[in-house]
C-alpha cells in the first residue's frame, strides 16, 4: 500500500475520533448542567435551611459551619444536612434505625414513646435518603464535567495528530510504500 494513501487513511479515521470524542464532550457537558440544574430544582422546593451558627453543635461544626445559615441547593450541601440527621438522631433509642423502632412499636403497641420514634426514625431516615440521593446525583454531574473536560483535551491532541497526518501525507513521496521489500 503507497504511504500517502495509508497515511490520509489514518489521518481521516483520527478526524473521526475528534468528532466523537467533541460530540462526547459535549454530552457530557450537558450531562453535568442537567444534573446540577435538576439536584438545585429538587432541592430548592423543600425549603430546607441549615441552622445558624449558634445551633451546630461541636461535633457537626467540621461539615456545617460553612453552610451556617444557607439553604441547601447543591449535593455537598444535601450530603452535610444528611450528616447533620444523621448526627440529630443517632441519640435514639435504636439508633433511629426505623426497622428496630417499628418493630419494638409492634411489639408494645400501647407505648406512645416508641410510636413517636418511629415517626422520627421513618422521617428523619426517609429525608436523609432522599439527600444523599441528590448527593450521589451531583457526584455523577461532577465526574461527567471532568469526563468532558479529558474528552475535549483527547480531541485537541488527537487534532494535532490528525493535523500532522496529512502534513506527512503530503510531503510523503507519491510512489513511497508503506512496507517496500528490498530486491538484492
Amino acid at each position: 500500500m503507497r504511504r500517502k494513501v495509508f497515511d490520509t487513511l489514518v489521518s481521516a479515521g483520527g478526524l473521526v475520533v475528534v468528532v466523537v470524542l467533541l460530540v462526547a464532550g459535549g454530552l457530557l457537558m450537558w450531562a453535568q448542567s442537567f444534573t446540577n440544574s435538576s439536584v438545585h430544582n429538587q432541592l430548592a422546593p423543600q425549603d430546607i435551611y441549615f441552622p445558624t451558627k449558634a445551633g451546630i453543635t461541636p461535633a457537626q461544626r467540621s461539615y456545617l459551619l460553612q453552610y451556617a445559615g444557607q439553604q441547601v441547593l447543591t449535593g455537598e450541601q444535601a450530603n452535610a444536612y444528611a450528616q447533620k440527621i444523621a448526627s440529630d438522631v443517632s441519640g435514639l433509642p435504636y439508633g433511629a434505625v426505623y426497622a428496630k423502632v417499628s418493630e419494638a412499636s409492634r411489639a408494645n403497641p400501647k407505648n406512645a414513646a416508641l410510636k413517636a420514634e418511629v415517626t422520627i426514625a421513618f422521617e428523619g431516615t426517609t429525608l436523609r435518603g432522599l439527600l444523599l440521593e441528590a448527593y450521589a446525583f451531583s457526584i455523577f454531574g461532577a465526574i461527567a464535567f471532568w469526563a468532558g473536560i479529558a474528552s475535549f483535551i483527547l480531541a485537541a491532541i488527537m487534532l494535532v495528530l490528525v493535523g500532522l497526518g496529512f502534513y506527512h501525507a503530503r510531503k510523503t513521496p507519491i510512489d513511497a510504500e508503506i512496507l517496500s521489500v528490498q530486491k538484492q
